[in-house]
């Protein structure tokens, strides 16, 4: 009897607990010697990307993202060694993921336009731009949703999608702008005289660049004015300083030299019939 029992239990031994307990080892061999690789694949791959001075945020989360595909791999691999049917297990997570891309479709194209912004750089961080139907200066770019403060300090998130699905104008990307102005003159006023005060104006001004060379130029004999352009080229941060002073300095020497500013007017006339 004794005999008959321990060949059962050299029986089990040999045909399950042997052969599963050598499936557990390896599996266990898989899943650590896999997890190491994986580790060391994200490091690689993390140096390389910081050598390509792409954003932090964005190489934090394609290493995540990575990772996580490549310990499924590795999970899988364990599973199946287990004498798991992986199979089955594939097609339900690729049937879950179908199922939350399609309800996540408005996120995910927010998404892959956050990645998109952060590997092409359009703009960034302190950019002053107009995007997505937003103007104001750039606080944070994340993944999602680009963050914005108007200049009336007012907090806009606009969505990823909207910005990289229009035209993005970066007015902060070049050190020089050009500031374009409109003068108007009367007709009775001295043409020859208002230019070159204007030319002069344009010449006493410090923040006002050489080169570009400044224009003052005749550009339109309106219906009540004669317009100048006077377009000078300052320092991106100088633009709106230079536009506020200079109209304003316009208006009080004009005042001062006796030259017009015309404003519309209409004359209404009346004929009175017997």
């Amino acid at each position: 009897m004794f005999d008959f029992e321990a060949d059962k239990i050299s029986q089990m031994v040999d045909t399950y607990i042997i052969p599963w307990g050598i499936n557990i080892v390896f599996a266990l061999l898989i899943y650590i010697i896999g997890k190491m690789v994986v580790g060391v694949l994200i490091g690689v791959f993390g140096k390389v990307m910081a050598r390509s001075k792409y954003d932090d945020m964005l190489i934090d989360f394609i290493k995540a993202i990575l990772r996580a595909i490549l310990m499924l791999f590795v999970i899988v691999a364990s599973l199946d060694r287990l004498g798991v049917d992986t199979t089955s297990l594939v097609a339900i997570l690729g049937a879950a993921g179908l199922a939350i891309g399609l309800s996540l479709q408005g996120s995910l194209q927010n998404f892959a336009a956050g990645v998109m912004l952060l590997v092409f750089r359009p703009f960034k961080a302190g950019d002053f731009i107009e995007a997505g139907g937003a103007v104001g200066v750039v606080k944070s770019i994340s993944i999602f949703t680009t963050v914005m403060t108007t200049g009336d300090n007012k907090e806009i998130i606009v969505p990823n999608g909207s910005i990289y699905g229009g035209n993005i104008t970066n007015y902060s990307a070049k050190e020089t702008r050009r500031v374009d102005m409109v003068v108007g003159i009367g007709y009775d006023s001295d043409l020859k005289k208002a230019k070159a005060i204007l030319n002069e104006m344009v010449a006493a001004d410090d923040r006002i660049l050489k080169d570009p060379a400044p224009t003052v130029a005749v550009a339109e004999l309106a219906d009540s004015s004669v317009n100048f352009v006077v377009r000078p080229w300052v320092a991106s941060g100088d633009f709106w300083p230079v536009k506020f002073d200079f109209t304003e300095a316009v208006k009080l020497r004009f005042d001062e030299e006796g030259i017009s500013i015309p404003f519309p007017q209409m004359d209404v006339h009346v004929h009175k019939d017997d």
